[in-house]
């Protein structure tokens, strides 16, 4: 009765949060709501939810675990076969076990917000409860109504059909909960610029309040992104990280919309700017969360990353973003007045960098929707199939976001709301001439010179040069206001987590530009057949020697196992890459798996394919097969960039300022005063 345990329990949460919210709803309507007694029902509500959802995925991944075919969900994607690791992750490998999965983070979320906010105004901690619990009404309603993840098979199946074997990675265990993490974390910070929006006030406290968690759900996200992106260089055979794909990109959507908001978020909790820039990117980066949701599950996108689903729950998931997120931008209309101009900045001042950092992103945000999305509408108007490839989102993106590179080089050293012209350009345009000759003479170094190569580390350069320089200045500033040297502990202490994620974060970024840039640009190729005992050169000084193939048995498949010696030079083996080439018993579907020799300056990347031209009397010895070889300079840059980017994240939830906010309790009395926040000293700093 496993199965129909957790329909109950799913059935359950959708009754309280949607009665909950409803209710809520309604008394915020009516006004003169007891506000204290709201946030005790609503979290009450949230605990419940989550404990709800989180029995009923505890229930699916038994079902899994168990192998209990009478599932459908269990029947057509797992397999006694599987190990038992992947059976857990197949919980979540099919669109109503990964929106079970969705939902569980909502609560999630919900709950720990429920515990963490407070100290917030009374009234404007019980709408935004209200709003996170109400979408949680609408996704249960989905699931529960079109998505059932323990819809029973009658007569059960004699044995499950197998988890897809591109998703039978570690990493896939891994990389959905954390996108989701990252894709339902936005609807935080979207419920807490909504619920500003309903009560009319928008100055800073909001903002404070709605930055961790955005900075978290941000970090979540470029974790979930990593992940992804080196599953697909690990798992896929063909050397790439990332391919435009229109599944990629719905990720990469609310990312960029996300970096914008951090940013921007920023501005308004520090001098109460862009707040209508702040609003609106709230909004948007869980729109372009359920974007993607729709675009993975309506079935109208082809993708190794999709979820092959019937056309009809896209609709669902459509009407939903439609009625969400169009209600919050009809309220953004009706409250434009109330938001206002905001703090007034200079031409040149830090607000006017991020500004423009803001509209960079926001440009390569609407390139990469225009790319994803396009072929849809022509497909639509003129009945024809199209594709946009990574040529188009390459040409567009690239020179929107090298520009950016050199803003956040500058932006930190600048003051707040006015700076002279000046005091910039002088040390600006040293560091800049000096990334350029460096970044002119690496390139020349290792051949003809190519312009945009040198453009893209003068770029990653500067921004190490403005990032390392700012935080020198900034140690220095606080050991000398004491007049009497600090220790180096103690100054970075006095900078705060804040500042140190977003030293650690800009770095990551430079890292990125800079491993992105070297490996675009060389990279080598070699698709080529190899006998046993036959050695090739890859790159500069490095051999590779085809040492056979053997077969070998997995738990759920067979496989063709090659190695391969990697020598430098003439000298000794230093590594073995052992690619394999599986076929799994369930599917009989065959995959390939790549060997990789990750270095700090290169990676060497060997993928096997099947043997060439060959004959049923031909020894193994004898055989040629097809070699794919790849050499990748700097490619381990670019996964510690994105490493060093979630890490800063996660590194400002931990500042001073956020846990001292959390401490201080705001009395009820709250509500009624003209911040929503209600406090002074930390939470007003």
């Amino acid at each position: 009765m496993l199965a129909e345990l957790g329909q109950l329990l799913l059935a359950l949460a959708l009754a309280s949060t949607l009665l909950v919210g409803v209710q809520q709803m309604l008394a915020f309507q009516r006004g003169g709501f007891d506000a204290n007694a709201a946030n005790r029902l609503l979290s009450v509500t949230a605990f419940t939810s989550f404990g709800l959802t989180l029995g009923a995925f505890a229930l699916l991944a038994a079902l899994f675990i168990g192998s209990d075919f009478s599932v459908l969900n269990v029947a057509e994607n797992s397999n006694t076969l599987l190990p038992v690791q992947y059976k857990f992750a197949a919980s979540w490998g099919s669109h109503e076990g990964s929106f079970l999965l969705w939902n569980l983070m909502l609560c999630g979320w919900t709950a720990a917000l429920a515990v963490a906010s407070r100290g917030l105004a009374a009234s404007y901690r019980a709408r935004v409860l209200t709003i996170l619990i109400l979408l949680q009404s609408f996704f249960l309603l989905f699931m529960v109504s079109s998505s059932n993840p323990f819809e029973r098979l009658l007569p059960a199946a004699p044995e499950g059909r197998d988890l897809n074997p591109l998703l039978q990675d570690p990493f896939m265990v891994i990389h959905p909960p954390m996108l989701y993490m990252g894709y339902v974390g936005f609807a935080v910070a979207f419920a807490f610029a909504v619920a500003a929006l309903m009560e009319r006030r928008l100055d800073p406290t909001w903002a404070r309040w709605s930055r961790p968690w955005a900075n978290a759900a941000w970090s979540f996200l470029t974790v979930g992104i990593l992940l992804g992106s080196w599953w697909a260089y690990r798992e896929l055979g063909w050397g790439g990280w990332w391919f435009w794909d229109p599944v990629e990109n719905a990720s990469l959507m609310p990312w960029l919309a996300g970096t914008a908001l951090i940013h921007s978020l920023a501005v308004t909790d520090k001098r109460d700017a862009l707040k209508s820039w702040t609003i609106l990117l709230s909004i948007v980066a869980f729109a372009l969360s359920l974007l993607g949701t729709f675009l993975v599950r309506s079935g109208v996108l082809t993708s190794v990353h999709a979820f092959a689903t019937d056309p009809r729950r896209g609709i669902f998931i459509l009407s939903m973003l439609t009625l969400i997120v169009g209600a919050a931008l009809v309220l953004y209309a009706m409250r434009t007045r109330d938001i206002g101009l905001g703090g007034r900045f200079g031409k040149v001042s830090r607000e006017s960098f991020l500004l423009a950092n803001n509209v960079l992103m926001t440009a390569a945000l609407g390139a990469v929707m225009l790319g994803t999305l396009y072929p849809l509408f022509a497909e639509v108007i003129s009945g024809r199939k199209m594709s946009v490839g990574p040529p188009y989102f390459e040409a567009v993106f690239v020179p929107l976001l090298l520009p950016a590179a050199y803003l956040m080089a500058a932006a930190p050293g600048l003051r707040w709301k006015e700076q002279t012209l000046s005091v910039l350009l002088r040390p600006m345009a040293i560091a800049t001439a000096i990334s350029l000759a460096l970044a002119t003479g690496w390139v020349l170094l290792l051949g003809p010179f190519k312009w945009l190569t040198a453009l893209g580390l003068a770029g990653g350069l500067l921004l190490i040069w403005g990032t390392l320089d700012h935080a020198r200045k900034q140690l220095l500033k606080v050991g000398g206001e004491t007049g009497h040297p600090l220790p180096l502990t103690t100054r970075m202490q006095r900078l705060g987590a804040s500042y140190w994620g977003m030293v650690l974060a800009h770095l990551g970024v430079a890292g990125f530009v800079i491993g992105v840039t070297m490996v675009k640009s060389y990279e080598t190729e070699q698709d080529i057949a190899m006998k046993q005992g036959q050695t090739v050169e890859v790159g500069n000084g490095w051999r590779l020697t085809f040492v056979g193939v053997d077969r070998v048995n997995g738990p759920n498949y067979v496989a063709q196992h090659g190695v391969f010696e990697l020598t430098e030079g003439a000298g000794q083996v230093i590594y073995l890459l052992e690619p394999q080439k599986r076929m799994y018993q369930a599917g009989r579907q065959v995959m390939t798996e790549a060997s990789i020799n990750y270095g700090v300056f290169r990676d060497i990347y060997v993928s096997l394919g099947d043997p060439v031209e060959a004959k049923p009397t031909d020894a193994v010895s004898d055989l040629s097969w097809g070699v794919r070889i790849y050499m990748k300079p700097f490619m381990v840059w670019v996964w510690l960039g994105c490493l060093m980017m979630a890490v800063g994240g996660f590194v400002t939830l931990v500042d001073r300022r956020y846990r001292l906010r959390r401490a201080a309790t705001v009395p009820a009395s709250a509500a009624a005063s003209p911040t929503l926040g209600g406090g002074t000293g930390a939470q007003g700093a």
